[in-house]
């Protein structure tokens, strides 16, 4: 199964420019196989996106098609095919 992963503008530069990734995952692979691809093939983004414990930073947000992962099952929601969008929580005052 081919997923694709947009990526924002603050977050390009840890994947060489890219903006928009495809990853071929396994077609029952959860977010977590797709993190885990997305650090073999860019250890830097990773990096931002996960801590040590591999739990998502609370400032990254991912929808798994219009839905925020954490709203879902987490790590563990099901890909399903749909696209992947990386966003960094903002904040500000």
């Amino acid at each position: 199964m081919t997923t694709d992963v947009k990526i924002p503008a603050a977050l390009a530069s840890e994947c060489d420019g890219a903006r928009h990734l495809t990853v071929d995952l396994d077609e029952h692979a959860t977010l977590a196989d797709l993190l885990d691809a997305l650090a073999r093939t860019h250890p830097r983004l990773a990096r931002r996106l996960r801590d040590e414990s591999g739990r998502l930073r609370r400032y990254v947000n991912v929808y798994i098609g219009d839905d925020e992962s954490r709203r879902l099952q987490g790590l563990h929601t099901p890909l399903a095919g749909r696209d992947i969008q990386i966003l960094p929580s903002i904040a500000g005052g």
